[in-house]
C-alpha cells in the first residue's frame, strides 16, 4: 500500500469516527427523551477497498412493539373519553342516597304527599307538595339538558377531530416526500423519521393505524379496520357539525352528518365502519347511541311519572283530554310523544299560584272552580299512593319489572352507575397496557452503559487513524530529509 492510500484510508476512518461521536452524543443527549429511537452509523468499505465510509443513520426501532403501543394509546384515548361522557351523564341524575339526585327528589315528593294527605287544609304543605313537584321536574329537565349539552359537545369534537386527523395526515405526506428525497440524496434522514413517528403516534389517538412500510422510506396509514388514509397521497375527511342537537336528530334519518372519505360517505359507529376505535369512534358512540341510550332512559322515567298522574279515575275533576299534575309542557302526554319528553315535562299551572293557579287544586282536585272541603285529603292519598303502584316500563332499556316510581328511578340510577363503572374499568384496563408498552419501548430505547463503551472504542480507533496520520507524516519527513 502507497502513503497516499494509506493516508487515504486513515482520513476516511478519522471522517467516520467524527459521524460516529456526533450520532453516540446525540443519543445521550436524547436518552430520557420520550418517543426517542437511537440511532447507530453503518459503515460500509470503499469501492477500492483501502478506506471506510458512511453508508447511512438507522433509527434502532421495533416496529412491532411501536404497533402495539399505538393500539393501545388508541384504546385509551377512546376509554377516556367514554369514561369522561358517563360520569358527567351519573353526575347529571344524582348518585343513589344524594338528596339532590333523580331518587331523592322522588323520595321528598312522597314524604310532602303523605304529610299533606294529613293535614290537606295545611296551605304550608301543599306548597310543600308543588315545590317538591317542581324540583323534581326540573331535575328530570337539568339532566335532559345536560345529556342533550353532551351530545351537541361530541358532534362538535367530531368536526374538532376529523380536521386534526386531516391536518396530520397532510403533515405525514409531506414528511413522506421529504424522508424519500433525503434517502436518494444520501443525507441524514432520522430526524424526520422520528417527526413522523412523533406525528403518527398523535394521530393513532384518534383511530387506530397500522404504519406499512414502503420501498421508498415513506410509509402508508391503515385503520385497523381496513379504511386506507394515506398512500401516497392523504385522503381527505370531511364532517358537517351541527349547532344544536336535540333529542329527535339522529344520523340514521339524516339530521346528523356522517364523515365522508374522499367525498363517499363511510358507515360510522363504535362496531363497524372503517373509522371505529380511538377517540373518534368513541366521539360517533356517544353521539349516535350513548346518549340516546340515556336519554331515552330518562324519557321512560318521565313518562311513568305523567302517566301515573294522568291515569283515569285518579281526579274525577279532571276534564277528558286534560293533563294530570305533571304534563308534557303543559299538555297531556301522547303515547307517540315519548321522545325529548324528559325535557318538556312539567307541573300544571292549575296548582302553581305564581301561574295563575291554586294550591287547593291539589286537595279538590285539577278541575275544580274553588275550594272544597279543608279537611278533604283523599286526592293527595290517591296521588301518594299512584306513586307507590308498581307498573312496567314501556322502554326495554331499564327492563321490564313491575316496578313503583322510586324503585324505576333507582334502576336508572343504578344502570348509569353501572355504566360508569364499566367504562372507568375500561379505562384502567387500556392505561395499564398503553403504559406496559411505553416501558418495553424505553427499555429498547437509548443503553447510556453500551452508548459509552461504543463511545471509548470510536475514541480507541479515533486514536489509531491519528497515529497512522502522524506515522506517514514522519516518514514523508523522513523522505524530504533524503
Amino acid at each position: 500500500m502507497s502513503l497516499g492510500s494509506a493516508l487515504s484510508s486513515a482520513l476516511s476512518g478519522l471522517a467516520a469516527n467524527t459521524r460516529a461521536v456526533d450520532v453516540i452524543s446525540g443519543n445521550l443527549a436524547n436518552a430520557l427523551t420520550e418517543g426517542f429511537a437511537p440511532r447507530e452509523v453503518t459503515l460500509a468499505a470503499t469501492r477500492d477497498g483501502r478506506g471506510v465510509q458512511v453508508t447511512g443513520i438507522v433509527r434502532q426501532v421495533d416496529l412491532g412493539l411501536l404497533s402495539d403501543r399505538r393500539l393501545a394509546d388508541s384504546a385509551r384515548a377512546a376509554s377516556e373519553v367514554q369514561a369522561a361522557f358517563a360520569r358527567a351523564v351519573e353526575s347529571s341524575v344524582g348518585t343513589p342516597g344524594a338528596p339532590n339526585s333523580l331518587t331523592g327528589r322522588l323520595a321528598t315528593l312522597e314524604v310532602a304527599l303523605e304529610t299533606a294527605a294529613t293535614r290537606p287544609e295545611d296551605t304550608n304543605r301543599l306548597d310543600a307538595v308543588l315545590s317538591a313537584a317542581q324540583d323534581l321536574t326540573a331535575g328530570i329537565n337539568d339532566a335532559a339538558a345536560d345529556i342533550a349539552r353532551l351530545r351537541t359537545a361530541a358532534d362538535r369534537d367530531i368536526a374538532t377531530t376529523v380536521q386534526e386527523l386531516n391536518a396530520g395526515l397532510q403533515e405525514v405526506a409531506a414528511l413522506n416526500v421529504q424522508i424519500t428525497a433525503g434517502q436518494s440524496r444520501g443525507t441524514d434522514i432520522t430526524a424526520l423519521e422520528g417527526q413522523r413517528q412523533r406525528t403518527i403516534d398523535t394521530l393513532s389517538l384518534i383511530v387506530p393505524l397500522r404504519q406499512v412500510p414502503r420501498g421508498d422510506a415513506s410509509v402508508a396509514l391503515v385503520t385497523t379496520a381496513g379504511g386506507m388514509l394515506l398512500d401516497g397521497r392523504a385522503v381527505k375527511l370531511t364532517f358537517a357539525a351541527t349547532p344544536l342537537v336535540t333529542p329527535q336528530m339522529t344520523h340514521q334519518e339524516g339530521q346528523l352528518s356522517g364523515i365522508a372519505i374522499d367525498g363517499v360517505d363511510v358507515p360510522i359507529g363504535a362496531d363497524r365502519g372503517p373509522l371505529q376505535g380511538g377517540r373518534l369512534g368513541a366521539l360517533l358512540d356517544i353521539r349516535d347511541r350513548a346518549s340516546v341510550e340515556a336519554n331515552s332512559k330518562l324519557d321512560a322515567l318521565a313518562r311513568d311519572l305523567v302517566e301515573r298522574f294522568q291515569a283515569p279515575g285518579l281526579d274525577a275533576t279532571r276534564a277528558p283530554g286534560a293533563p294530570g299534575l305533571l304534563t308534557d309542557a303543559g299538555a297531556i302526554f301522547e303515547a307517540g310523544n315519548a321522545l325529548g319528553l324528559a325535557g318538556r315535562i312539567a307541573v300544571t299551572r292549575l296548582v302553581d299560584p305564581s301561574q295563575g293557579g291554586a294550591l287547593f287544586r291539589l286537595r279538590d282536585g285539577l278541575g275544580a272552580t274553588g275550594g272544597g272541603p279543608p279537611g278533604a285529603g283523599a286526592l293527595l292519598g290517591a296521588l301518594s299512593h299512584a306513586l307507590t303502584q308498581t307498573s312496567v316500563l314501556p322502554s326495554g332499556l331499564l327492563g321490564g319489572a313491575a316496578r313503583s316510581a322510586a324503585n324505576h328511578a333507582a334502576t336508572l340510577i343504578s344502570s348509569l352507575s353501572q355504566e360508569r363503572v364499566t367504562t372507568e374499568a375500561r379505562l384502567s384496563f387500556a392505561t395499564g397496557q398503553s403504559a406496559e408498552f411505553r416501558a418495553q419501548e424505553l427499555a429498547t430505547g437509548v443503553d447510556s452503559d453500551a452508548e459509552l463503551q461504543r463511545l471509548l472504542l470510536v475514541e480507541q480507533a479515533f486514536g489509531a487513524n491519528a497515529r497512522m496520520i502522524q506515522t506517514i507524516d514522519d516518514l514523508l519527513d523522513t523522505l524530504l530529509r533524503i
